[in-house]
């Protein structure tokens, strides 16, 4: 997936999953695409620089894409204020929680996102780059949440609301020609989606649920394909 030339100018020019109180997120199991050797795929080896204009550019789009949503309807957007990575489990803390390793969230104390970056590298061989635009689309959707002031009952009604938001940006930001998809981007996302899926017997009320691989998949595609509309925003 690459950024057009608007979103590279935006770029150069500002440069830019989740327990109740803290949006930190994991499920039962981890949010770490399966092997490549499980899969019968063969790891890429990313480039720093390739890998860091990635997120770079994810939160670019995602700062323009929202900041056109809320001036749509009438309100006026603040960027989320930080995303930075992190190495380990306890560097980073979102309220009086530790965010985990092999994961990344979106904090509501502090209004940041933080990425393991170790995972994010892994997860980038693996699956490709267009899973990073849905990686950070899905956490800046809970910041969107915020904003938004929308409440859940159950976790698995955020986190598929989530995905479904980070679809329409994706999406619509192709509409718009700020991104352009590459031959497999497509693919790469499914993949992700596939990979990040709650494991089976998982429980749909549970904290921290997020959604079956196939909940996950739709709620993305439905937003990818029908915009905000589909998210019930």
């Amino acid at each position: 997936m690459t950024l057009s030339m608007r979103s590279r100018i935006g770029l150069l020019v500002a440069a830019a999953l989740i327990a109740a109180a803290c949006a930190v997120g994991g499920g039962s199991g981890s949010d770490e695409p399966s092997s490549p050797a499980a899969s019968g795929q063969a790891e890429r080896r990313p480039n720093a620089d390739e890998f860091q204009d990635d997120i770079e550019g994810a939160v670019a789009v995602a700062e323009a894409y929202w900041t056109d949503r809320f001036s749509q309807g009438g309100r006026r957007f603040t960027p989320i204020r930080r995303v930075f990575p992190y190495r380990a489990e306890g560097e980073v803390t979102c309220g009086a929680q530790v965010v985990p390793a092999n994961n990344a969230a979106y904090c509501p104390d502090g209004d940041f996102i933080a990425y393991d970056v170790n995972w994010a590298v892994r997860a980038y061989a693996q699956v490709g780059d267009a899973f990073l635009y849905f990686l950070l689309g899905h956490e800046y959707a809970h910041g969107i949440q915020v904003r938004l002031g929308l409440r859940y009952e159950y976790t698995i009604e955020q986190e598929l609301q989530a995905d479904c938001l980070a679809g329409a940006y994706i999406g619509d930001s192709v509409k718009a020609d700020r991104l352009t998809l590459e031959d497999g981007d497509l693919d790469e996302l499914r993949q992700g989606l596939q990979a990040v899926g709650d494991d089976p017997g998982q429980p749909w009320f549970a904290e921290g649920s997020h959604g079956s691989p196939e909940q996950r998949t739709d709620s993305f595609f439905k937003g990818y394909e029908q915009s905000t509309r589909a998210c019930d925003v």
